[in-house]
């Protein structure tokens, strides 16, 4: 080929042709042709290997995005989430936070804080890896918080689940296959998240709650923090049921946009069972319709309208 270069052995080391390599009267032919046909084999592995360690060389050389840098999150939640691109990404101003996943993984997040902030609100999305629109909201919401916080001190976790949510093939378990939102501590959870499992979802490994209550880190992070920040409210994110649910001490929002309150009852470790139920910390858990879409820009917009109306109504936060 034109323009490349062409490696080629000494002309004392090719092999000798057919011809001259024919019986004759002298035997000595033979240990000429097999030393020649040694020789080239010799330089072609020689060539070859040189080749190989200089093109190993160059790929050590290249930079290898950290996995656990902002700039490679907005590559996977642009590569990954319905509605959200890089320069959203990068426009949220993330930074890690102090929970990781298992395997490591920062758990970013983005306070948004008011200049009175009354209360402090905690949005979680993307506890389970295979509901990436619910990791979309979040990143939506918190361009609506900036232009309208309403005396809240905001906290937004967009992806709890980076291990699930980011592999090739979106898993609703953690890297571990535990069911982050069925490890929760939950009163009774030895006997009743092991029954439930087993019974009610007939071993699911989707829905598997883990060896014991906490198991995880990202379940973990989620309980530590309730007791270090102590929220008003948790926000919980989730799709595809398309419903609005609510567990804790107050009246429950009727509505966030389309999504109408349907109680649907409570589930051992779940975050609502845990926070709502039993430690009185509200948590509104949203059901979007769609696990890989996500509602239109004016829909988002007004779930995020209407939930600022009851928190001003039912929590105080004007």
């Amino acid at each position: 080929m034109r323009g490349m270069w062409t490696l080629r052995p000494p002309s004392s080391f090719l092999p000798l042709s057919p011809a001259s390599c024919r019986p004759t009267r002298k035997p000595a032919w033979a240990p000429r042709c097999v030393l020649s046909w040694l020789m080239t084999c010799v330089m072609t592995c020689v060539l070859t290997g040189s080749l190989l360690a200089g093109w190993a060389h160059a790929s050590a050389q290249r930079p290898v995005p950290d996995p656990r840098s902002l700039a490679a999150l907005c590559e996977q939640m642009a590569r990954r989430l319905p509605n959200v691109s890089k320069a959203q990404c990068s426009a949220a101003d993330l930074a890690p936070g102090p929970g990781v996943s298992f395997k490591g993984a920062p758990l970013f997040q983005r306070d948004v804080v008011a200049p009175n902030a009354r209360l402090r609100v905690l949005v979680v999305g993307g506890i389970h890896g295979d509901e990436p629109s619910s990791t979309s909201l979040v990143m939506h919401w918190i361009e609506h918080a900036l232009q309208t916080p309403s005396n809240i001190h905001w906290r937004f976790v967009p992806v709890m689940n980076p291990d699930g949510m980011f592999k090739d093939k979106p898993t609703r378990t953690n890297a571990r296959g535990v069911d982050l939102n069925r490890n929760f501590p939950t009163p009774g959870w030895d006997k009743e998240a092991a029954h439930y499992w087993a019974k009610r979802t007939r071993s699911d490994p989707r829905r598997y709650p883990g060896p014991k209550p906490l198991s995880e880190p990202e379940s973990q992070w989620l309980h530590d923090e309730m007791a270090r920040w102590k929220p008003d409210l948790i926000v919980s994110v989730h799709a595809p049921y398309g419903v609005l649910d609510f567990d804790g001490p107050h009246v429950p929002p009727q509505r966030l946009g389309r999504l109408y309150l349907d109680q649907v009852g409570i589930f051992p470790g779940s975050l609502g069972n845990y926070g709502g139920v039993h430690k009185k910390m509200p948590v509104v858990t949203i059901e979007l319709n769609s696990a890989l879409r996500t509602p239109q820009a004016a829909e988002m917009r007004q779930m995020w309208l209407d939930l600022l109306r009851w928190t001003a109504d039912r929590l105080g936060a004007d």
